[in-house]
């Protein structure tokens, strides 16, 4: 199954959404998912419940969740972090689509990616 994206509040660039959408990429976001100003904790269960991989710049909090889950065997669907809010939204498009098109749903669960490992490919 092709990788579907979970785009947390702080990434939700409309310009961002709108070009991954133009690439056919299968996105939703915090505000469409009725999710504003949840905790990240609960940001990262829903994406999880709805076997989405989570885009995020949130490092910090997301790197820690992610110890918590692999700590307590917790499984979730995947997170990717932006390591620089500075990313264009052309180096985030192409970051994003070359996470889709090497990972599958099932090669995501319980990742942790950072999108400048996939900016860089060529």
């Amino acid at each position: 199954m092709k990788l579907r994206l979970y785009i947390d509040e702080d990434a939700s660039r409309s310009a961002l959404v709108k070009a991954l959408r133009d690439a056919t990429i299968d996105v939703v976001t915090t505000l469409e998912a009725e999710n504003l100003g949840c905790p990240d904790s609960e940001q990262l269960v829903w994406a999880t419940q709805n076997n989405r991989a989570i885009y995020t710049y949130n490092m910090r909090d997301f790197c820690r969740l992610h110890s918590i889950y692999m700590t307590h065997t917790m499984e979730h669907s995947g997170i990717v972090i932006a390591e620089r809010q500075s990313y264009s939204i052309g180096e985030q498009l192409r970051g994003i689509q070359n996470l889709v098109a090497s990972n599958s749903v099932e090669q995501m669960k319980n990742q942790l990616v950072f999108l400048g490992n996939y900016i860089r490919l060529e």
